[in-house]
């Protein structure tokens, strides 16, 4: 939710006119180089695909969906608050943000259970995770996301009347608050306590079963499982949960008449911690090279099958049928 007091004696016009076009820029460079490639890397690689993979792959889309909307967000900054890209695009604007925040936590706790269940369960593992568990499992996550927030599709652009300009990201009016709570409630039980508290409870299954086993039985996977952890926890420490401690302060100030110092600090603390959460998206593909199953390897093969043929390669592989036929002729001649 961005943030902009109405009164014109108490705004962060100029404060987030500096902060957002800096950090949506940066974001969105690196989030679409990194889970451009990424994504790249998937579907070229698409025929070795594991239920991980399956998960990584719907991340990094998710993830893309949303920083292509953020020049959007740079423009209308820097023209300090003016939406010249009409209704309908600032209603999706709005809405691919919560679409990638929310999917982002649901993609990433679906990860962390499955890699939970595949080092503490290993044998039953074998047939509960499977390719078509994580596709039902990867579009029940997209529309159950795309529908709750979909209330995030009603609000679009407005006219300021006293600037003439139009708006868009800008907070609720005071009769739309009690309605915005009671989603916010929603969204802050099901989509971040839940599942932070499932991969919390997975991690600490993880870290438990690999202190039982020595360091010269954990395997590969059982790194990856570490790298997990660390990335997961530090997206969901860095951008999520200061965005949702931030926004539940925030709702509880605009109900309370507070000082205009009290507002301009809760005001830019909202650009803050959107900031960070909008920047969740960097911090996945760390958590596809570190923590994917053989992305190296799959950057490695798709490097080796895009290099173009060098001619000793062309005439060897030219050479080889002749080759071939001379030794066949040879072993004929044997036999007889």
């Amino acid at each position: 939710m961005d943030s902009k007091n109405n009164s014109s004696s108490c705004t962060i016009e100029e404060f987030r006119s500096q902060v957002y076009p800096i950090t949506y820029s940066i974001t969105c460079v690196l989030g679409l180089v990194g889970n451009g490639f990424v994504l790249l890397v998937l579907i070229k690689t698409y025929q070795q695909k594991t239920a991980l993979q399956l998960y990584m792959l719907n991340l990094a889309l998710s993830d893309l969906l949303f920083v292509c909307t953020l020049p959007l967000r740079v423009v209308y900054y820097l023209y300090k608050g003016n939406w010249f890209f009409g209704d309908f695009l600032c209603r999706v604007s709005s809405y691919t943000l919560y679409v990638n925040l929310y999917c982002s936590i649901f993609f990433m706790t679906a990860m962390s259970f499955f890699r939970c269940v595949a080092i503490v369960f290993p044998i039953q593992s074998i047939h509960f995770i499977t390719d078509k568990k994580a596709r039902l499992v990867c579009i029940s996550i997209w529309v159950f996301v795309m529908l709750t927030s979909s209330p995030f599709l009603i609000n679009g652009s407005t006219v300021d009347n006293q600037t003439h300009k139009t708006k868009c990201f800008e907070p609720p009016e005071e009769n739309e608050l009690q309605k915005l709570s009671v989603l916010h409630y929603i969204a802050l039980i099901v989509g971040f306590i839940l599942p932070f508290v499932i991969i919390a409870v997975c991690y600490t299954m993880i870290i438990w079963t690999l202190l039982k086993n020595s360091w010269q039985n954990r395997d590969n996977s059982h790194k990856k499982a570490i790298w997990m952890i660390l990335i997961v926890t530090m997206v969901f420490l860095i951008s999520f949960t200061p965005y949702h401690i931030q926004r539940t302060i925030h709702l509880y100030t605009l109900k309370n008449n507070k000082s205009c110092e009290e507002r301009l600090y809760m005001q830019k603390s909202v650009v803050i911690t959107l900031s960070l959460a909008a920047f969740n998206c960097c911090f996945d593909p760390l958590l596809y090279f570190f923590a994917g199953n053989n992305f190296r390897k799959r950057v490695s093969t798709l490097r080796k099958a895009s290099a173009p043929i060098s001619p000793l390669q062309q005439r060897n592989v030219s050479l080889k049928p002749t080759e071939t036929v001379l030794a066949e002729t040879k072993v004929v001649k044997e036999r007889k």
